[in-house]
């Protein structure tokens, strides 16, 4: 399966530039082989920290028809591939008009496949937006609220977005881990996940060794998805970790895209980015992974 992930920083509140940018991405990038799916960060276009629903509003788009499903829809077509990218979305069927944080899928045909909304949020997205599932209910009380499909020829998908891989508003019990279990009880092939996530790093770290992942950050996502790792399936899981870069205001972001095969307890990576690096990865899942990972520690292969 040939997989791509665009991690890059977007033009803050200004989507064409974005747009512009992302395509510039594209178009430099040699594909070796016909991509099967391409996904992108949360929010991709527009930036993520916005700290009021004044300020989110003029780039809240509606589903189906906004502009980023417009390129998710071009882009798909053109590359004759699937194409996940995340978009804050405003819903104008119901009164008064509900905001989300929104992840859509599109066909390689443009067909729409899904429009999935963030359950478990951020302290930034609850300034602005709702909980994409009614089933998400106290700490403790918890009810599958993520996206399981049948994706095509891809097989069958559980898709998230950032905060969904942490515990519900990070009270919830932590070895609940939500979403990892989730995806293990579908049985789902493929785990993706588009991502705004921060670094814990100083701004001056992440422009240091740009080109070197976020090892804490990386160690806690696979401590998130400790369910797949424990899990005694026959088949692998393949995980999309699908993250941002850069830097808005004094909120710097980790990077550190890369696409995983978790089987038998072992985790190998195929490849992944730079906490600071921007462009396209792109993996063959036939192939050889290029890292192999233990506990805190990082091996190549």
């Amino acid at each position: 399966m040939s997989i791509a992930i665009l991690q890059f920083c977007p033009f803050y509140k200004n989507v064409e530039a974005s747009m512009q940018k992302a395509n510039q991405l594209l178009s430099e990038a040699q594909f070796m082989r016909q991509l099967d799916w391409l996904v992108l960060p949360e929010m991709a276009f527009t930036g993520y920290n916005f700290q009021s629903v004044e300020a989110i509003t003029p780039v809240l788009e509606p589903a189906n028809t906004g502009p980023t499903t417009q390129w998710a829809q071009n882009t798909a077509r053109h590359l004759n591939c699937v194409v996940t990218v995340g978009y804050p979305e405003i819903d104008q069927t119901v009164s008064p008009p509900r905001n989300y944080n929104s992840l859509v899928t599109v066909l390689h045909d443009g067909t729409i496949h899904s429009n999935y909304r963030k359950s478990f949020l951020y302290y930034h997205d609850e300034t602005w937006a709702k909980e994409g599932h009614e089933r998400v209910n106290s700490p403790g009380s918890y009810a599958d609220p993520f996206h399981h499909s049948l994706l095509g020829h891809l097989g069958t998908v559980s898709m998230g977005i950032c905060m969904d891989l942490n515990n519900y508003k990070f009270l919830a019990p932590f070895e609940l881990k939500e979403f990892a279990n989730a995806a293990l009880l579908h049985g789902s092939k493929y785990v993706c996940l588009s991502m705004a996530w921060l670094s814990a790093l100083q701004l001056e770290e992440l422009r240091e060794q740009p080109r070197e992942p976020d090892g804490a950050t990386l160690n806690y996502w696979l401590t998130r998805l400790d369910p797949l790792i424990r899990s005694n399936r026959r088949d692998p899981f393949y995980v999309i970790l699908a993250n941002r870069t850069g830097v808005e205001g004094i909120i710097g972001y980790a990077g550190t895209s890369c696409v995983m095969r978790i089987h038998e307890g072992r985790v190998a990576i195929f490849d992944m980015m730079g906490r600071a690096e921007e462009g396209l990865l792109h993996v063959d899942t036939a192939g050889r992974p290029k890292y192999f990972m233990q506990p805190n520690a990082l091996l190549s292969g």
